[in-house]
């Protein structure tokens, strides 16, 4: 059974104007979240800036988002590391603190081999019980994952489970479902490809847009489910032009941005990312107003 089926919010951390997590908005963000529809919360990721926290800052944060969330929808753990024993660290704490599932990115930088992607995700996954999604994200990592390595490990390993494809790789990703044979839960990383790989067998996606429209993500996602891919599809590409204005400074600086334009008030971001350019800020407050969120 997969961790979850639908959007899942790849959701911001928010922060005080000193840089300090903000607790009690965190609360308010993952409460907006839970009502308005989305399917599972995924705690430190990329977009909640986790390269930038302190171990203890991180698992304090997936610690507060499990006990807020209460068991009513599924919280994945962002967890990886280019150090699997750091990784494995990371791991064995957001279990202890009740995450459900754990998202697990291809360790960056060293650039392992195949074996040793295997050799990485094998060792973290036999240090824990939850299940595990694997992160394939090469333009962030410069490291790309065979199909071949992850529908072995999603076959050999009994709790890695899936794969959150951020590649943008139509080619490959149709590879590793076909090599597949239904052992490996496909979420989509990228915004403007939710209906392509839901089309392909996935399970949902693992989204950005949903910080500012949780409803509209799941509603792409449920209306594929029940049959309707005419409604879905219209749906995503309704999105388009605003997902291009979230992504069009790096990820997480448009979505904070947003959100900030919201009122929603979820503070700076951490060096060394920045505030948005000014021409960028227009754009994406025109895209907010046009998709009806402004």
């Amino acid at each position: 059974m997969a961790i979850f089926e639908g959007a899942g919010v790849a959701l911001i951390t928010p922060f005080t104007e000193a840089g300090e997590v903000n607790y009690p908005k965190l609360t308010e963000i993952v409460e907006e979240q839970i009502a308005g529809g989305t399917d599972a919360i995924i705690a430190c990721g990329t977009t909640g800036e986790s390269s930038t926290m302190s171990h203890e800052e991180h698992l304090s944060v997936v610690r507060h988002v499990c006990e807020v969330v209460n068991k009513r929808i599924p919280v994945i753990a962002g967890a990886g590391s280019n150090s699997t024993k750091e990784a494995v660290h990371l791991s064995q704490g957001a279990e202890a603190a009740g995450a459900d599932g754990l998202l697990l990115v291809t360790p960056y930088y060293n650039k392992a081999t195949q074996g040793g992607l295997i050799a990485h995700y094998t060792a973290i996954a036999d240090s824990v019980k939850i299940p595990i999604l694997l992160y394939h994200i090469p333009s962030r990592t410069g490291v790309t994952m065979k199909a071949e390595t992850i529908v072995k490990l999603c076959k050999e390993v009994k709790n890695i489970v899936g794969v959150k494809e951020a590649s943008g790789n139509f080619s490959g990703i149709a590879e590793i479902m076909s090599l597949a044979d239904g052992c490996v839960d496909l979420y989509s990383g990228n915004d403007d490809q939710i209906v392509p790989l839901l089309a392909m067998g996935g399970k949902g996606v693992i989204s950005v847009l949903s910080n500012v429209a949780p409803q509209q993500t799941h509603d792409i996602c449920q209306s594929f489910f029940e049959g309707d891919v005419k409604k879905s599809c219209a749906m995503q590409l309704k999105a388009i032009p605003l997902i291009n204005a979230l992504f069009c400074e790096v990820n997480p600086i448009p979505v904070k941005a947003a959100m900030n334009l919201m009122g929603k008030e979820v503070g700076p971001l951490r060096l060394p990312l920045t505030e948005m350019e000014p021409q960028n800020q227009e754009r994406l407050a025109k895209e907010l107003k046009a998709y009806g969120i402004l």
